[in-house]
């Protein structure tokens, strides 16, 4: 498989957070909730893949069904719901890897049973179970699946999160790279508060986007688009990267952004990379375009250099 679908060129090298990627194409957190196909998925030619969203007590996510495919608009409408086995065994697995080179991260959340005011020990209990597997750290705070769960986007809730999670990281002789991953459908006054509350808690970066809960401008039928969830694929693609190029202007490049949204093909990720992100990430495209879109993303990343 490697033979197959891998590209490599050390053109694609690039370092990120203090870390050295094989090449900036990655896997969106999601796919492999609970880090079972690492090597696998590592295998199609990612340069790094981000595991989870973890939440320190396994709980089984919504009732099912609670993924549904919307062919006519090239996307994925999903209600998981934090659906996985619990950090101590996403942990486990990650200990025990063959890495070749690859970058992991460790997407983290909090159980659904948590009330919000005290969402922060979730995210500390599932930071210093991955701290010594993993690469970098997400945190999400941006699922639409997960009751309340936006709320924590709010400036002080949110500072709150993150500050915490820096005074751990700093208690550690070696620091981990600590991201937000935020929704598409804040306002220019929320992406604002996003780009101070990064360089005030001077965490690494962001991941832009989440899902969205809009469902402008779908084809699909009605009975699909009224479904509820969090949309991702095609439709996204625009707004992810209008959010990526407003963060990274009125930062003026201060901090590392992912961007992921909407990516099909090699043209999209390179509007995401030129409109300022520095690694991209897929997920819907990746299931509707397969695995030969990595490497038709990194031939065309080395092309236009």
């Amino acid at each position: 498989m490697k033979g197959i679908y891998r590209f490599e060129h050390n053109a694609l090298e690039t370092e990120v957070m203090g870390l050295k990627f094989k090449n900036p194409v990655g896997l969106a957190a999601g796919f492999d909730k609970n880090a079972e196909l690492v090597e696998e998925l590592g295998n199609f030619g990612f340069g790094f893949i981000e595991i989870g969203t973890v939440t320190p007590l396994p709980q089984p996510g919504n009732d099912k069904p609670r993924m549904f495919r919307l062919p006519a608009d090239d996307a994925l409408i999903n209600r998981m719901g934090f659906n996985n086995q619990g950090v101590d065994v996403a942990a486990e697995r990650l200990r025990t890897l063959k890495r070749d080179g690859l970058i992991i991260g460790g997407n983290i959340g909090k159980n659904k049973i948590t009330p919000n005011e005290e969402a922060v020990s979730d995210y500390i209990k599932c930071f210093d179970r991955l701290f010594d597997v993993v690469d970098y750290f997400v945190v999400n705070v941006s699922s639409p699946n997960t009751p309340g769960l936006r709320d924590l986007q709010e400036k002080e809730p949110l500072k709150n999160i993150l500050n915490t999670l820096q005074q751990r990281n700093f208690k550690n002789e070696i620091s981990r790279p600590i991201l937000l991953k935020i929704a598409p459908d804040l306002t220019n006054s929320q992406l604002d508060d996003i780009v101070e509350i990064v360089q005030e808690t001077k965490i690494t970066g962001v991941i832009a986007t989440n899902t969205t809960i809009s469902r402008d401008g779908l084809q699909s039928a009605e009975n699909l688009k009224s479904e509820t969830g969090g949309l991702s694929g095609k439709p996204l693609t625009k707004r992810s990267t209008e959010v990526i190029k407003y963060l990274s202007e009125k930062s003026k490049k201060s901090f590392v952004i992912i961007g992921v949204g909407g990516i099909h093909s090699a043209e999209d990720a390179i509007e995401k990379l030129e409109a300022g992100a520095s690694l991209i990430q897929l997920y819907t495209g990746f299931i509707y375009e397969g695995p030969d879109l990595i490497s038709r993303i990194n031939k065309k990343v080395v092309a236009q250099k």
